[in-house]
This record gives C-alpha cells, sequence and structure tokens, in this order.
C-alpha cells in the first residue's frame, strides 16, 4: 500500500478522528480511504450523464456567500426550473435547485459550486 502525507485544518483532524470513533474505523487512514472510493464513485456518476436530464442541486452556505452563489447561478438560469433557498440556523442557507437540461451543462452547474470553495455542502443528486 503507498503511504502518502496529507495536511489538515485542526477542526477537520478533530472531525476526522470523531468521525473515525463514531463510526467505528480502523484508523485514520481507514476513514480517508472510504472518503476518497465515495468521491471516486460519485464522479464516476457524474461522468457518464449525457444527453436532456433532470437533477437536483443542493447545497449550504454560509449567508455572508450569497453574492458568489447569485454569480454563479445566473449564469445557468437555462437550465433552472426551480430554487428553494432556506435560512438554516447559524446564518447558513440551503439552496435546493432542480435543474433540467443537457447533462454536461448541469454537471458544469454543480462543478462551478464544487470549486467555489465556499460552500459546506454540495451535492448533485440524479432523479
Amino acid at each position: 500500500m503507498t503511504i502518502i502525507s496529507i495536511s489538515l485544518t485542526h477542526k477537520l483532524f478533530q472531525e476526522l478522528d470523531e468521525l473515525k470513533d463514531d463510526i467505528g474505523f480502523s484508523g485514520r487512514s481507514e476513514v480517508i480511504r472510504t472518503n476518497a472510493r465515495i468521491l471516486i464513485e460519485d464522479y464516476k456518476e457524474k461522468k457518464v450523464l449525457i444527453g436532456y436530464i433532470n437533477n437536483l442541486l443542493l447545497f449550504i452556505h454560509k449567508q455572508q456567500v450569497k453574492d458568489k452563489v447569485t454569480e454563479i447561478k445566473d449564469d445557468f438560469e437555462d437550465i433552472i426550473k426551480t430554487q428553494l433557498h432556506s435560512h438554516l440556523k447559524e446564518k447558513k442557507c440551503m439552496e435546493l435547485f432542480l435543474l433540467e437540461g443537457d447533462a454536461q451543462r448541469i454537471i458544469e452547474f454543480a462543478h462551478n459550486f464544487h470549486i467555489c470553495r465556499k460552500l459546506d455542502s454540495v451535492k448533485l443528486l440524479s432523479i
């Protein structure tokens, strides 16, 4: 097995240890391997999407990054059928988009939120 070195914020390190203990992983490496497999599988699922499709995009963000969300969203109005915005506790927001259109355009929309690094969680769901 190949050994790698990674850097984590203190908070992420603590959350990783907590997850390891709560779920019962044998060690931190097993948590990271499992999450790498999940990420790879999710990527493969999105990679094969083709044609005219419907998807849901769900993400959580801090209220102060709403301008970035709006900036990205405005470039993809053609595939947004419905949007639900809800305020959560701790000055966070939940966004849910029902998307319809070309698969590559939907993947591009989701990808823009994944790479902006200002969101807590992003999930593209096939329906």
